[in-house]
């Protein structure tokens, strides 16, 4: 009896630590700036390499993203997308807030902040609040390759009701469609549920290559795999997707990623 409570004694205090401190769940903002012309996107450079990303950084927002679709260029609507992560979609709402009482933010984006009505920095922007999938953390991909090579693939995966979007989700963790990125090496940035944003119900998620080549290779294995072709073919995951984005974009020189 003696030996039982003493393994009790040792037991109870992890059994209860194990269960009041569940793993630390994942949130995400995106930010995306539409821009109409190179001096904008010049500014909106400069605002995010010298004033956002340092003062991120400082707020405890270890890494920020900061991509260019592949075809910005020739587009009429420019876009830099700009990837933060937080431990609460409450700390990311409130970043603009929060970045206002650092002075060295607020001096070095006084550009930003004080732009004139008819000289803005951008033309619009999103914020796109995403929670990350209970089985998944965010990570950077380990690449040596050049940032100018490199390919991340943002994808949007709309349903056309929020239950056919959980099959979506399922599809994913259930059906283990993640494993089968992970097996062909597909290197996931993140996956997460958009909490708040213009296209709801939808997910969204990222996967990286460091080259174009090795990005069209890597889908070629996936559509020939056995796994996602029965994965594809099961019924309880029909019709679940209404619309499909996909944009490839390249990191800027300043990136964290």
């Amino acid at each position: 009896m003696k030996t039982l409570q003493v393994l009790l004694l040792l037991i109870l205090p992890l059994f209860t630590q194990a269960t009041s401190n569940p793993p630390q769940k994942e949130y995400y903002s995106i930010l995306v700036y539409h821009i109409k012309d190179a001096a904008q996107e010049t500014r909106m450079d400069a605002y995010l390499k010298d004033a956002l990303i340092p003062a991120a950084h400082k707020s405890g927002i270890a890494r920020v993203g900061v991509f260019k679709p592949i075809d910005n260029d020739t587009s009429a609507d420019r876009r830099i997308y700009v990837l933060l992560n937080g431990r609460s979609s409450e700390q990311l709402l409130k970043l603009p807030h929060t970045l206002l009482a650092n002075n060295g933010y607020v001096t070095a984006a006084k550009d930003y902040i004080n732009a004139a009505w008819d000289q803005p920095v951008y033309t619009r922007m999103e914020n796109i609040i995403l929670e990350a999938f209970n089985t998944t953390k965010m990570v950077v991909p380990p690449f040596t390759a050049p940032k100018g090579e490199r390919i991340y693939e943002l994808r949007n995966y709309e349903s056309a009701s929020e239950k056919l979007h959980q099959s979506k989700v399922d599809m994913f963790i259930k059906g283990d469609e993640i494993g089968i990125f992970n097996r062909l090496g597909f290197n996931a940035v993140f996956y997460g549920d958009v909490l708040s944003g213009g296209r709801m119900p939808n997910f969204m998620y990222m996967t990286s290559f460091d080259s174009r080549n090795s990005r069209d290779g890597h889908w070629k294995d996936f559509g020939n795999d056995a796994a996602w072709k029965k994965l594809l073919a099961d019924p309880q995951y029909a019709h679940n997707t209404s619309r499909t984005e996909v944009i490839l974009l390249h990191p800027t020189d300043y990136s964290d990623y």
